[in-house]
C-alpha cells in the first residue's frame, strides 16, 4: 500500500509549479488536432509558451518516379509546413491567446518531441496519428514519449469511446 508521501507525482502538482512551456506533437491528424486544442487550453491556463512542433522525415531516398532526392526532401518539408499552418488555423484560429512558437523539424516523429520535451513542462500527444496502425490504442510515438520524454506526457484519447477490432 502506498502512503501519501510514496504517492506517484500529480500532473496537476507539477503543471502547478510550471515556468515555461507545452509542447505539442502536430501531425494533421484528429487526435493531434484534439491535442493542440487541449496543449493550447493548459498553455493558456498557465500562462506558458505554446510550442508546436511538426516532424518529418523522407522514408526511401529514392523515387521510382524519377523525382531526386533534393525534390524529395523539399516536398516533405513542404508538407509538414502545411500541416502546422492547416493545425494552427483551424484549431487556434486569428488570435490563439497564448505565444505560440513554431517548429518543423527532420526526423522520426518519437526522435524530435522527445528532444523537445527536454525542459519542457509537459508534453502533449495524441494516441494515434498517421501510422499504419491505426487498430493501435497507443501509437508507437505516443509510447516512446511515455517511456523517454524528459517532462510528464499527456496522451489525448478520443472524446468517445472507440472499440478496437
Amino acid at each position: 500500500m502506498m502512503s501519501t508521501s510514496d504517492r506517484a507525482p500529480d500532473l496537476r502538482d507539477h503543471l502547478q509549479q510550471a515556468k515555461g512551456r507545452v509542447v505539442v506533437g502536430v501531425d494533421g491528424s484528429p487526435r493531434s488536432l484534439e491535442a493542440l486544442g487541449i496543449a493550447a487550453e493548459i498553455a493558456k491556463w498557465r500562462d506558458l509558451r505554446l510550442d508546436m512542433v511538426v516532424a518529418w522525415h523522407v522514408t526511401y531516398p529514392m523515387s521510382p518516379y524519377g523525382i531526386g532526392f533534393d525534390e524529395l526532401m523539399s516536398a516533405a518539408r513542404e508538407a509538414a509546413e502545411i500541416v502546422l499552418r492547416d493545425a494552427e488555423k483551424e484549431v487556434l484560429g486569428d488570435d490563439p491567446g497564448v505565444e505560440v512558437l513554431r517548429s518543423i523539424e527532420q526526423g522520426s516523429a518519437a526522435g524530435v518531441l522527445i528532444r523537445f520535451s527536454e525542459g519542457a513542462d509537459l508534453l502533449v500527444v495524441g494516441s494515434r496519428g498517421h501510422g499504419g496502425f491505426s487498430s493501435l490504442a497507443l501509437g508507437s510515438v505516443g509510447q516512446a514519449c511515455v517511456h523517454h520524454a524528459h517532462c510528464p506526457v499527456l496522451i489525448v484519447r478520443p472524446k468517445t469511446h472507440e472499440v478496437l477490432e
